[in-house]
């Protein structure tokens, strides 16, 4: 490979002109795989568009910079399938790449094999936007593998795909002999694979953009990161101990002196020169001590991780009343020409916390929606479902703050926006229209209305999909707190440990409990 870089790349917001990214500058080479991390909004898939085409980024953001990609086949991934896209049937979503022609019926065998799906996937006539979260991932994937790339861009590569597909995903990046640049939320992911990492912060209430460049796997970026700014903190405030010291010896010495001079008599002329050369070295040790103090170790910047709780006292269960009781012979897929699963059942007592798993396409969504149906028209339960489509369930022209207010009331858009500045939204962000939000930011909008709601039982499908791995360990305490039954599908590994009771698997046999 030869050398792939970006130079001196800044990135502005044209609306708020904020400055998200400033003098970034990047080098890859093969064997490289590059983690970018951050919280939400900050730069990090406006770059990668940017990397890939600068016209993606100029509705909505000014760059300046270069890139010298060496001629590398640059293979992007992004976020979301574009609309137009959606609206393609597989098959024709795979003739818009000039490299399917080519295909030899091993190579297509190979790439069905190795995504977990069947030969003739790539001929379905099924609606893209009807194909599963993961299997739209696997489709794009594929289409990427075709042209033979020798830089990988993936944009949440982790998003929507199961288990037994983050592992393939897993080994593709690890073998991959280029170059990969990658934003994933999934830490375990990022565990497996990242040996370097980018991570952009956004610091002192977002008015300063700060970026890290760490050349080392992703765990050891987070402990070194920690320690360090631990060392630093204590270095910070033993020197703001030595400082208040010197003051007060400076002082003390000061008023002596003062005070002296005061007392003294005219007529002792050499007791006052005596004096005088005296203020003059407590003047000096004033003087050394200001040089010591501009030396003093700053206390350490980070970016301040969200604050947010789910639910109150109104929103916990009795450990004995049934959430739900759900039986069915039979799930069928969305147009009721498949039957996906047979014999469900699932019972739910209390706040239990539980997850549906499975492969691909295997109805999980779809059964999460029946459940769904059934607990938001309960009148002894408060449900409030979360989908994975967030576009169903927000206005995309409103602001964060219009959206959340149900009254109109000048205390409640004033506790929304306290709400919402806890989440790390800047006074702009909160009058941007939600269709410029990133994904995460949509989500915490969502959070927040299910926070507002009083609800005590959610219904969440990937509910951590788009929080950035520094705030995972928030969403999942926030979660695992939360005094309701939670009932959700995920694929997120650490989710599933930390928060889940239960993990349900969806089998054409049925809903299975996972032990161990």
């Amino acid at each position: 490979m030869q050398m792939f870089q970006i130079k001196k790349v800044t990135l502005t917001h044209r609306k708020d002109l904020r400055t998200i990214l400033e003098d970034f500058s990047l080098v890859l080479n093969d064997g490289d795989r590059v983690v970018m991390i951050g919280e939400e909004g900050n730069g990090k898939s406006s770059l990668m568009k940017w990397i890939v085409n600068p016209a993606m980024v100029e509705d909505y953001i000014e760059a300046e910079g270069e890139k010298a990609d060496g001629g590398e086949v640059l293979g992007y991934l992004p976020q979301e399938l574009s609309e137009e896209d959606k609206k393609k049937s597989v098959y024709e979503f795979f003739c818009e790449s000039a490299h399917f022609a080519e295909q030899t019926p091993k190579e297509m065998a190979s790439l069905a094999k190795r995504f977990g799906v069947e030969k003739e996937f790539c001929y379905r006539d099924q609606k893209m936007q009807t194909l599963s979260g993961g299997e739209r991932v696997k489709a794009q994937m594929m289409r990427i593998l075709m042209g033979r790339p020798t830089v990988l861009l993936l944009d949440e590569p982790s998003n929507d795909i199961d288990i037994e597909t983050l592992e393939v995903m897993e080994r593709l990046i690890n073998s991959w002999k280029g170059a990969v640049l990658f934003i994933s939320h999934d830490e375990t992911l990022i565990e497996h694979t990242a040996n370097r990492v980018v991570h952009f912060e956004q610091i002192r209430r977002k008015t300063k953009c700060r970026h890290t460049v760490a050349n080392m796997p992703y765990r050891q970026y987070v402990e070194e990161r920690l320690h360090n700014f631990e060392k630093q903190e204590q270095m910070a405030i033993t020197d703001r101990k030595e400082k208040e010291i010197r003051e007060a010896k400076y002082r003390r010495l000061l008023q002596q002196v003062e005070h002296a001079q005061g007392a003294v008599s005219r007529q002792a002329p050499s007791v006052g020169k005596n004096l005088k050369d005296k203020m003059h070295s407590v003047k000096a040790m004033g003087k050394r001590f200001e040089r010591l103090d501009e030396q003093m170790t700053e206390m350490p910047e980070q970016e301040e991780a969200i604050f947010f709780k789910l639910g109150d006292k109104e929103s916990t269960i009795p450990a004995g009343k049934w959430v739900l009781q759900y039986a069915a012979d039979q799930l069928k897929s969305v147009d009721g020409s498949r039957v996906l699963a047979e014999n469900i059942e699932l019972k739910i007592r209390g706040a239990e916390k539980i997850a549906i798993v499975g492969t691909n396409g295997c109805g999980k969504t779809t059964l999460l929606s029946i459940l769904a149906k059934e607990l938001l028209a309960r009148e002894d339960i408060r449900a409030e479902y979360m989908t994975q489509d967030y576009e169903k369930l927000l206005d995309m022209d409103e602001t964060p703050v219009d959206y959340l207010d149900t009254s109109g009331d000048k205390e409640e858009r004033t506790r929304i926006r306290t709400y919402l500045g806890a989440l790390k939204y800047t006074a702009d962000e909160m009058e941007h229209p939600i269709r410029e939000l990133s994904g995460g930011q949509k989500a915490k909008v969502l959070l927040l209305k299910l926070s507002m709601s009083g609800a005590n039982v959610l219904i969440l499908d990937e509910p951590t999909r788009n929080f950035s791995p520094l705030s995972g360990s928030v969403i999942r305490k926030m979660l695992k707190d939360f005094p309701g039954a939670v009932i959700s599908v995920s694929h997120d590994r650490k989710y599933l440990e930390e928060v889940c009771d239960k993990v349900y698997r969806l089998t054409p046999e049925g809903l299975h409990e996972d032990v161990g």
